[in-house]
């Protein structure tokens, strides 16, 4: 009486028999690339700059002289102040063109340059918001004065923009 292997034992007989030879390859995956620490650093900064950020409201709507070139001051700042503004006496340090942009694109450069201004206790920017259809020209005084860290601005000089440009005086924190 001779037995039959079971139908497994001729399954794995099987494949043993078409496999004989094969070897195992080696890892041929790429391992994924870890992100260094500044990279992780960076991106909290974000974070942090997100959260720095002012939201500006389209609601409030400080009171700017109607008269004249597009002006304004906070109580506590001197009116000599806004004069030299008027002057051109301010080279701003840093500049924003708000061409081309939507009102929500405006309102995240504007915080992302009063951002840079603070943190590189730059006194004075010019802002170039264009002439246009006027809505920035508008919006962008209103958003300014909702600013904690504006203490003035006023219309640009021609050397700075002239009327499709804000000078703007700054505080600097030290």
């Amino acid at each position: 009486m001779t037995t039959t292997p079971p139908p497994e034992d001729d399954d794995k007989a099987l494949f043993k028999e078409a496999v004989q030879g094969v070897r195992k390859l080696k890892q041929d995956t790429i391992s994924p690339h870890r992100a260094p620490v500044k990279v992780k650093a960076q991106r909290q900064g974000g974070r942090k700059d997100s959260a720095e950020a002012h939201p500006f409201s389209d609601l409030y709507e400080p009171w700017l002289e109607q008269e004249g070139p597009t002006r304004y001051r906070q109580e506590d700042t001197s009116a000599y102040e806004l004069k030299k503004l008027r002057r051109g006496d301010y080279v701003p340090d840093l500049f924003l063109d708000l061409h081309g942009l939507t009102q929500e694109q405006a309102k995240e450069e504007l915080s992302a340059l009063l951002l840079a201004a603070r943190r590189q206790h730059v006194k004075c920017v010019s802002i170039m918001h264009g002439h246009g259809k006027h809505i920035l020209k508008q919006r962008l005084p209103m958003w300014l004065a909702q600013h904690p860290q504006v203490l003035a601005f006023h219309q640009a000089t021609r050397e700075w923009g002239g009327d499709a440009a804000l000078l703007v005086l700054l505080k600097t924190e030290l």
